[in-house]
């Protein structure tokens, strides 16, 4: 150094810098400064040195000091915002850059970094402002086109991020970087195999290229190849074990897998090495709910939003696990925010929608989700709520429409087509033939497909041995089917049967809690895949497998698929049966299913319990009284239907109408929510000579205020073809009679066996005829309808309606025949 001038050690150090030796080059800067401290070169270019080593707070003093002696050098504000950058302190990187930008006008580079920092706050349209400069002052400047492709995809301007990467590979074929940005751009399109095969050329250009192995794996998630992309997630980790991106993939493609445990460790990784990543915690939110791990995921996703106030996705995100908890008011309030950050956002409106729904306002959720399939027609998820809402509101051709529309766009939608084969039920259009044909098609697409995974079972076929049953519900809650289930679990006799209860129910409750007490094991299988809870019951050595929902919501149907127990039972959802051949046996009653029936449309065999498919038990609600007959102070006869509102038709309606019209000042009340539904039923009914005033709509109670509302109605009538059957059953406990109008399929035929087992079969109808005049006859004879009144009750819990006991050992004596069943087959083949 004392041989050279303070000049030729400057471009000596320069020269040391460019060629990677840093360590020489920073001695060298230090060297200058020791003689001439106030050397703006030597300070600048020590800093962008101490930045290139990692050191950036040391690189950020000393650039500034640089500035200080030298306020109007560009590129010493320019290196002073890429260490600011790379500190995150993007604020003061963006005041650099233009400051750059502001001192030398045709500076390229610096508007560039510029609208990096600016796509890193989030401020996207005034990033691709910046990239655009950049590219006017530098057409050919590849790197920003690039960037500039990015930044488009961020704003979801897709074709024009794809053009953008395009012309960055059209001025450099050999930019890995640009490659992996098309990618991206491409995958957000849904041209997966385009996708892949850029994200391919970008690790071919560049072998350990992480990101690029990273998005691949992310490419091949979307296409459903789920162990290639989880080897593709794994190879970017290998390549660089600090890119949180890569484990953040790698999370997805767990959670897809149903790996949901390890998915959740995968995104923690990531959140662990980039604390201020929110795509991980809003996606680690999303583990968290389908785990059933609720308010964690509301605080990963309101994390997610804490780092990044401007994601429609995570406050999306927030949105459904928020109606999931059901607090409705904020789910409405985070998809609104979704919405207004992001107004073609789908998905959103169509989380919105749920929101809607569920706090009843069902006009406002079909606009919701119109809205999200006008945006995305493709949503198959949005057509199949749209679906069940439309089904809720009594419109049940638009319903079954739209169901069968989601199903077009998603064959593989098993949820979608149990809510079309369920809603077939209430339709008066459908026979039982055209009933069991869904079930075959249901059968067909989703669970033959899975009998290469059954596997033998060796039980131990003792004919007397103390049996494993095994249940699966969704409904071991606070449900219809819930409390209609609680009777036999707190009477099974447990020295005869094991009981092991798999448990779908992600909001437990005082009843779940009951069910918990009364089962020898419990299994949450909530989050679990229906191949993992398949090997829990293998595992368990379930003798008896029984499915307590049939087709209707949160189902695990794809779990009996898969046959991991010897004999499968359907049960309680509602009669009916699944279409599964692998399902073997459904239970019933002998007026539900009269022997002799044509049993061809059932896939299952049937067994009838002797008594009664269903057993009552008010539980905490026994103390609430039956009052007097209405009529007796009103002056006039109320009819009502508490029924939900999907089984009440036109042709309902009309019946219901010959019946007022025959009992002069009569009243009908309905439990209907809010919208024009309530409208349209006013115009039919009107159609038919009923004015408006003769009826009454009340919206959801709860279950308390629901049971009430008896105290206002003197007579109930039934719906058809699907009648009440727990909603009867409530009806008689408050000593309200029901007329019946017996169906021609099983959902129709609950008011004939309630009825029978009561001992009331005077009140069931086989003809629309008899209907309207029992109807009229007994609420014309106020005397007999309130001696009914007060002993119904009696007469209900005097019945096999609510002798529990009896109820259990007829089912249990129902599982000890079909076990005896299966050992005799079981010896013949050995």
């Amino acid at each position: 150094m004392a041989q050279l001038t303070i000049q030729q050690a400057f471009d000596l150090a320069v020269r040391r810098q460019l060629a990677g030796r840093l360590e020489e080059a920073e001695q060298l800067y230090r060297q200058i400064l020791a003689r001439q401290p106030e050397h703006s070169g030597a300070m600048h270019y020590l800093g962008v040195t101490a930045h290139l080593l990692g050191r950036n707070d040391i690189a950020v003093d000393l650039i500034r000091r640089a500035i200080a002696l030298r306020p109007i050098w560009a590129e010493a504000h320019y290196n002073l915002g890429i260490a600011l950058k790379d500190k995150g302190q993007l604020d003061e990187a963006i005041a650099a850059f233009r400051q750059a930008t502001a001192l030398k006008p045709n500076y390229p580079e610096a508007n560039h970094n510029l609208g990096s920092a600016l796509r890193d706050s989030g401020q996207l349209d005034e990033a691709i402002a910046a990239y655009r400069q950049a590219i006017a002052l530098s057409p050919n400047f590849a790197e920003a086109h690039s960037s500039l492709g990015n930044a488009l995809r961020g704003k979801g301007r897709l074709d024009e991020a794809i053009a953008a990467c395009r012309q960055a590979i059209a001025l450099n074929p050999n930019f890995p970087e640009a490659h992996n940005n098309l990618g991206s751009a491409l995958k957000e399109k849904g041209q997966l195999d385009e996708a892949i095969a850029a994200y391919r050329q970008a690790f071919a250009l560049r072998p350990n290229y992480a990101e690029a192995h990273s998005n691949l794996g992310n490419a091949l998630r979307d296409k459903g190849q789920l162990d290639e992309a989880i080897a593709a997630c794994r190879q970017g980790i290998v390549l660089n074990r600090n890119l949180a991106e890569a484990y953040n993939n790698l999370g997805s493609a767990l959670k897809d897998k149903g790996q949901l445990v390890e998915a959740i460790a995968a995104y923690r990784q990531a959140i662990a090495l980039k604390p201020d990543y929110a795509e991980a915690p809003s996606n680690l939110g999303n583990a968290l709910k389908d785990k059933g791990r609720l308010d964690e995921a509301i605080a990963a996703f309101r994390q997610a939003i804490a780092l990044n106030p401007n994601s429609p996705e995570a406050h999306n995100n927030l949105g459904s696990a928020l109606n999931e908890k059901r607090q409705l008011d904020e789910a409405i309030a985070a998809c609104g925010q979704a919405i207004a950050l992001r107004p073609n956002y789908a998905e959103a409106h169509n989380n919105l929608g749920n929101a809607l729904k569920d706090m009843g306002q069902l006009d406002e959720g079909i606009a919701a989700y119109r809205q999200a399939i006008a945006i995305n027609p493709n949503l198959a998820e949005a057509h199949n709520n749209l679906a069940n809402v439309l089904k809720d509101k009594g419109q049940l051709d638009e319903a079954i429409t739209a169901f069968r529309q989601s199903i077009a766009l998603k064959p593989n939608y098993a949820e979608a087509h149990s809510n079309l084969v369920f809603a077939m039920h209430y339709h008066p259009g459908y026979d039982a033939q055209a009933i069991a044909e869904e079930q075959g098609r249901w059968n067909r697409q989703h669970a033959e497909p899975l009998q290469k995974f059954i596997q033998i079972h060796s039980n131990d076929p003792s004919a007397d041995r103390r049996l494993r049953i095994g249940y699966v519900s969704p409904d071991f809650r606070d449900h219809p089917v819930g409390r209609n289930l609680l009777p036999l679990f707190l009477h099974h006799d447990r020295r005869q049967m094991d009981i092991t209860c798999y448990a779908q129910v992600p909001l437990p409750d005082v009843i779940t809690s009951r069910f918990q007490q009364s089962a020898d094991c419990w299994r949450n299988v909530v989050g679990l895949s229906d191949d993992q809870v398949a090997k829990q019951i293998r595992e368990d050595r379930i003798d008896i497998l029984v499915d307590l929902a049939l087709h209707t919501a949160n189902n695990r149907l794809l779990v009996f698929a898969r046959k991991p127990a010897p004999v499968q039972v359907t049960f309680a959802g509602y009669p009916g049966g699944t279409g599964l051949s692998t399902i073997d046996y459904r239970l019933s009653d002998p007026y539900l299913d009269p022997p002799g029936m044509d049993e061809s449309v059932y896939s299952e065999r049937t067994i009838r319990l002797p008594d009664s498919f269903w057993c009552f038990d008010p539980l905490e609600n026994r103390d609430i009284p039956v009052n007097s007959l209405p009529a007796l102070e009103t002056g006039f006869v109320t009819f009502g239907c508490l029924n939900t509102f999907c089984k009440v038709n036109d042709g309902v309606l009309a019946l219901w109408a010959q019946v007022l019209l025959q009992v002069e000042n009569s009243r009908l009340l309905l439990l209907v929510p809010h919208g024009s539904h309530r409208e349209r039923t006013l115009e039919r009914l009107s159609q038919e000579g009923i004015e408006p005033g003769r009826v009454e709509f009340i919206p959801r109670k709860s279950r308390q205020g629901y049971l009430q509302l008896y105290h206002g109605i003197d007579l109930s009538l039934d719906s058809f073809p699907y009648n009440g059957h727990s909603t009867s059953l409530d009806s008689y406990w408050m000593g309200v009679p029901v007329i019946t109008l017996v169906g021609k399929t099983v959902v129709g035929r609950a008011g004939l066996s309630q009825l029978t087992n009561l001992g009331l079969t005077e009140l069931i109808a086989h003809t629309p005829e008899q209907y309207v005049r029992i109807a009229m006859e007994l609420a014309k004879d106020l005397p007999k309808l309130g001696e009914l009144r007060s002993t119904l009750r009696r007469r209900m819990e005097q019945s096999p309606l609510m002798n529990a006991p009896r109820f259990a050992r007829n089912i249990e004596a129902a599982y000890r025949e079909i076990w005896r069943t299966w050992r005799e087959t079981v010896s013949a083949k050995s």
